[in-house]
């Protein structure tokens, strides 16, 4: 699988303890991913490898969890956050397309 994506992760700016904590610390591990242009390829890793510790791509281990037990058929997350990122960037251009032509 292509890791690439992990020289963009804004987490890497961090020390990597900092993103395997527990309890409240979890919220500051979070917020870093919020601007983080690669979230959606760092929370498929973790979910496709199901990995149980740290925060990645946003989500706790716990949220992960919850994530994966409410969709259980999802073969490949990678192939479906990227499915849904590619049809949010079609409908935002055809909405921008609609507006110039308007």
């Amino acid at each position: 699988m292509d890791e690439r994506w992990m020289v963009s992760a804004l987490c890497r700016t961090v020390d990597a303890e900092e993103l395997f904590v527990e309890g409240a610390a979890q919220n500051r591990a979070k917020a870093l991913c919020t601007g983080c242009p690669v979230k959606a390829e760092c929370l498929a890793h973790a979910l496709d490898r199901r990995i149980e510790h740290g925060v990645w791509g946003g989500m706790t281990e716990r949220e992960r969890r919850a994530l994966l037990k409410r969709r259980p058929t999802v073969e490949s997350w990678a192939r479906l956050l990227d499915a849904a990122r590619r049809q949010r960037e079609t409908r935002a251009a055809a909405a921008v397309s609609r507006r110039a032509s308007a």
